[in-house]
């Protein structure tokens, strides 16, 4: 396995467990659970699709994994965005897991390019 993997596999499992962290914070107000609910789902659907893309038999079917995969981490940055604006979270570690769901973003478009899959 190249480092380059073991990277990604490591970076999107410890985003899911910072994320799984954040969502903890998130007050349980009517949007906090709404917000809290879809960022979780997507959070942690990054580093899922990464692992499960291991197993595929193809290159297509590992691009296409990992194209949801960046799909995911885009979605992420989307609610990263919509927490501090609705005052639902405000601190520093949304800025730090910001620019964390972006590194990934932009490493999976880098992975899916070379594997084929756009």
């Amino acid at each position: 396995m190249t480092s380059e993997k073991r990277d990604i596999e490591q970076r999107t499992f410890q985003f899911a467990v910072r994320i799984v962290r954040l969502v903890n914070a998130i007050p349980r107000t009517t949007a906090g659970h709404v917000m809290a609910r879809q960022l979780v789902r997507s959070g942690t659907s990054v580093g899922a699709n990464a692992e499960e893309a291991k197993g595929d038999q193809s290159k297509k079917d590992f691009a296409l994994r990992m194209n949801i995969a960046r799909s995911e981490a885009r979605e992420v940055l989307y609610w990263l965005r919509l927490l501090p604006d609705t005052e639902t979270v405000r601190n520093e570690r949304l800025l730090n897991l910001t620019k964390e769901a972006d590194e990934l973003a932009r490493i999976l478009t880098t992975i899916v390019k070379r594997a084929g899959g756009e």
